[in-house]
């Protein structure tokens, strides 16, 4: 049996599998371009799958089918020896919240104000509250929290950055000589250790990096700009926690602080670190406005937020309707109501903050003497900025964003999962030929794609039907497959996906074969595209 239709190879993902056997030819260079894979597909099955995970698919049906019991026992030990241990939907540590009278559930705190993230986040067993304004974050969410760390490591390490660590118990010494230890009022959790020494928890760390590089001494201009970040717990007193991760005492936030020999290559800086953000949000897919704001008690000459717009956020923003201007409106007074660029009326709108940026100047260096060495080897004091985004804020603005009442979705940059394997419900007659093909598409996946083998869950709890089991798929995990539409299937329409306005899944379906044509399905349409246009924008795509 041969295989119909086109299939291009791009060069991103030649030589990812061995292959031999049938023969595919690639019209889109304009020469017949031969692959071959090592087997056919199964009768009245046509393969669409992204083309390595298709190479594996074809290669996997030379494998006899298990048996129930033996499909047990591999499950119970993780698979096939030799290949990545598979990673079972019944072994996740994923509670679903169940409110009790007087305990907090799916709603929050009693009396906590909630809203559509946070409500998903404890149905879906991503967050356990502990206590007003603090959670247990339960594995799902670590996994999205870790890759969109990655993802501001890769930014912040683009335009220079390097990463450290500094304490969460900073020494009331440094914060009185800033003047913030008044300043900061309620807001700061403060301390006495038994030797009568205060602390505070900190919020931001400004006078414990400046007070470093301070201590650093024979600093050269040579040796700047100097750009620290650090991405971890802060601590701040809210009177009122609420929203869930959006409004918490504790939480994650990546903070970056520069040094700059001049007032204009600190601007510069400042610049380049808003573009940073700008590429991060965009390739997240967040829908961000970036707006003047006011520097509040961190202080400076200049600062930006960087907002999602949403119902449920807590800042007003005036927008100019041709995107010259855009400013929160605590900056404002009152006085504006009109664009100063075009004259046109300024729209308000609310705002979740997930991003702030500050140009310091020497408010922070003059106190704790930062000083480096200038080309005429006089002391000069170092110009300051200070970039803030919230970790676990953009996890939770970035679902109530997207998401809708009852499905969560993510940025399939940093979704938990990327795909769920859903077999057939035990005892039907599918589960003898069906579950056996589903983890053997599993583990060939995972031996072709390594990357993909940390990001597939296979739904084990066959004991339900599938209905209720592709609606727990669709809870943060962007595909889910089960044998009778083997490969990835969109779990909601309207989700971002990076890439073009037409983007392709990573992996595409299969579908039974109709009059000997192969189709796929764009994640974001119902059409049907012969798999040679599939190719072309595949080949578009890497």
């Amino acid at each position: 049996m041969s295989v119909s239709g086109y299939l291009c190879v791009p060069e991103s993902v030649r030589g990812c599998v061995q292959v031999c056997l049938c023969t595919f030819t690639c019209p889109c260079r304009g020469t017949r371009t031969s692959r071959r894979v090592l087997t056919c597909v199964p009768p009245g099955v046509c393969g669409t799958l992204s083309i390595p995970a298709m190479e594996a698919l074809l290669r996997s049906c030379r494998l006899p089918a298990l048996g129930a019991r033996q499909r047990g026992i591999r499950a119970r030990h993780g698979g096939i020896p030799g290949r990545a241990r598979r990673l079972l939907l019944s072994q996740l540590f994923q509670p679903l919240a169940l409110p009790m009278d007087g305990q907090a559930g799916s709603e929050g705190q009693p009396g906590e104000l909630t809203c559509r993230s946070q409500r998903l986040m404890l149905q879906a067993g991503l967050i356990h509250p502990t206590s007003p304004g603090c959670y247990c974050y339960l594995p799902p969410t670590v996994r999205a929290m870790e890759k969109l760390i990655k993802v501001m490591d890769e930014e912040m390490q683009a335009v220079g950055g390097q990463k450290l660590n500094m304490p969460s118990l900073c020494s009331a010494e440094l914060w009185r000589a800033s003047g913030r230890w008044d300043q900061m009022g309620p807001e700061l959790f403060r301390l006495v250790d038994r030797h009568n020494h205060g602390y505070c928890l900190g919020p931001t760390h400004e006078e414990v990096v400046t007070a470093l590089v301070a201590s650093q001494t024979g600093l050269s201009y040579k040796q700047l700009p100097l750009r620290l970040y650090q991405i971890t717990r802060k601590f701040r007193d809210e009177p009122k926690p609420r929203f869930g991760l959006l409004r918490s005492r504790e939480f994650y936030m990546k903070d970056m602080y520069t040094f700059d020999t001049s007032e204009e290559a600190a601007l510069c800086t400042y610049e380049q670190v808003c573009d940073a953000y700008c590429s991060l949000f965009t390739r997240l897919g967040l829908p961000f406005v970036k707006v003047r704001a006011a520097t509040g008690s961190i202080g400076g000459t200049m600062s930006h937020e960087f907002q999602l717009p949403a119902d449920i956020g807590e800042d007003r923003l005036v927008l100019c309707p041709q995107g010259h201007f855009a400013a929160n409106v605590e900056t404002l007074n009152g006085e504006r109501t009109s664009c100063p660029t075009c004259g046109g009326k300024l729209s308000e709108t609310k705002g979740i903050e997930v991003g702030h940026t500050f140009y310091l100047g020497t408010k922070y260096s003059s106190v704790a003497n930062a000083v480096f060495s200038s080309a005429e080897n006089k002391p000069r004091l170092a110009e300051m900025g200070c970039y803030g985004l919230g970790v676990t804020r953009i996890l939770a603005a970035s679902i109530e964003v997207f998401s809708t009442e009852d499905s969560i979705r993510w940025p399939s940059l940093i979704a938990p999962y990327q795909l769920c394997f859903i077999p057939p419900k035990r005892g039907s007659k599918e589960e003898e030929e069906g579950a056996g093909l589903l983890e053997r598409v599993y583990d060939d996946l995972a031996e072709a794609l390594p990357h993909l083998a940390g990001d597939s869950v296979l739904d084990d709890r066959t004991q339900l039907t599938i209905g209720p089991m592709k609606m727990e798929a669709c809870h943060g995990r962007p595909w889910s497959s089960s044998e009778k539409q083997l490969g990835a299937v969109p779990a909601g329409q309207g989700a971002p996906w990076r890439g073009s306005p037409h983007p392709v899944p990573q992996l595409l379906s299969l579908r039974s074969r109709d009059d000997k044509q192969q189709w796929f399905h764009c994640n974001k349409t119902t059409e049907p595209f012969r798999l040679e246009k599939a190719s072309k924008i595949i080949e578009s795509n890497h």
